[in-house]
C-alpha cells in the first residue's frame, strides 16, 4: 500500500521524506496556490527532492482537447513517473481515454461517487481519488463510498487503484489502510499525527533511567560497545 503527501510545500515535503518511507507526492491547484510562487518552480524542486517517485499534477483545462494538451505537458516538464490528475465528469472521462492510448498515467480526480470511479476504471486512469471528508461534509459517509469502489476493482478485477484523498484525521486514514485500499495521499498535518503519541516518549524516558542505573556514565550500547 502507498502512502502519499497531499502538499507542495518544499520544506514540509523534505521533512517527511528525511523521516518516513512515502511514495510520492500530490499536488491540486488549490494546494499550488498556497506557495504563492510558480507552479512550475515548485513542481520542479519537489521533482528532485522525490526523485523517481510519483507526482501527481491537476490539469485546469475543461475542454477534453485542451485537457490533453496540457497533460501531454505536464509529464513531458516533470516526467514519465508524473501523473496527470483530471476531473471525473465528461469531457475528463473523454480525455483520459486518448490518454490512455498514449500511456500517459491519468489519475481520475473530485471522486464523490462509486458511478464515477466505475466510468474512470472504464476510461483507463491508473487510480481513481475519492475525497473521503469532502463526500462526508455532504451527508455521506466518505469512508463507505471508498470501500464500495474498492469492492467494485476487486469484483471486476480492475487495474485501477484508489488513491483515497481529503483526510481531516489519522483514525479516517487507519481505515482504509486495514480495508487494503492501494494508495492513501495525506496531509503533512495528518501524517504527522500517524506518530503523535506522548506515551512513547514517557516509555522510552522510562528506559533510559532504568539503564543509566546500570553504570550513570554510559547513557546507550554505544557507550557499551564502542
Amino acid at each position: 500500500m502507498k502512502l502519499l503527501i497531499d502538499d507542495a510545500n518544499i520544506e514540509k515535503t523534505k521533512e517527511i521524506y528525511q523521516y518516513y518511507l512515502v511514495d510520492g507526492v500530490t499536488t491540486n491547484p488549490s494546494i499550488l496556490s498556497k506557495q504563492k510562487q510558480s507552479p512550475r518552480d515548485v513542481l520542479s524542486e519537489i521533482r528532485k527532492i522525490i526523485g523517481q517517485d510519483e507526482l501527481h499534477v491537476q490539469v485546469l483545462s475543461k475542454n477534453s482537447k485542451d485537457i490533453i494538451k496540457e497533460a501531454k505537458l505536464i509529464v513531458k516538464e516533470f516526467g514519465e513517473n508524473t501523473f496527470v490528475k483530471i476531473p471525473s465528469n465528461k469531457e475528463g472521462f473523454k480525455a483520459m481515454k486518448e490518454l490512455k492510448k498514449e500511456n500517459i498515467k491519468v489519475t481520475a480526480t473530485a471522486i464523490y461517487s462509486p458511478m464515477q470511479a466505475f466510468l474512470a476504471m472504464k476510461a483507463g486512469a491508473r487510480y481513481v481519488a475519492p475525497y473521503v471528508n469532502r463526500i462526508d461534509n455532504l451527508g455521506y459517509d466518505g469512508l463507505y463510498v471508498v470501500k464500495k469502489i474498492q469492492n467494485i476493482i476487486d469484483s471486476n478485477q480492475f487495474e485501477t487503484e484508489i488513491l483515497a484523498a481529503s483526510f481531516k484525521n489519522s483514525n479516517q486514514a487507519l481505515d482504509l489502510i486495514e480495508y487494503g485500499v492501494g494508495a492513501l495521499t495525506c496531509g503533512v498535518d495528518v501524517i504527522n499525527k500517524f506518530v503523535d503519541d506522548r506515551n512513547v516518549d514517557r516509555a522510552v524516558e522510562d528506559f533510559s533511567k532504568d539503564f543509566e542505573k546500570i553504570d550513570p556514565n554510559k547513557k546507550t550500547m554505544i557507550d557499551y560497545l564502542n
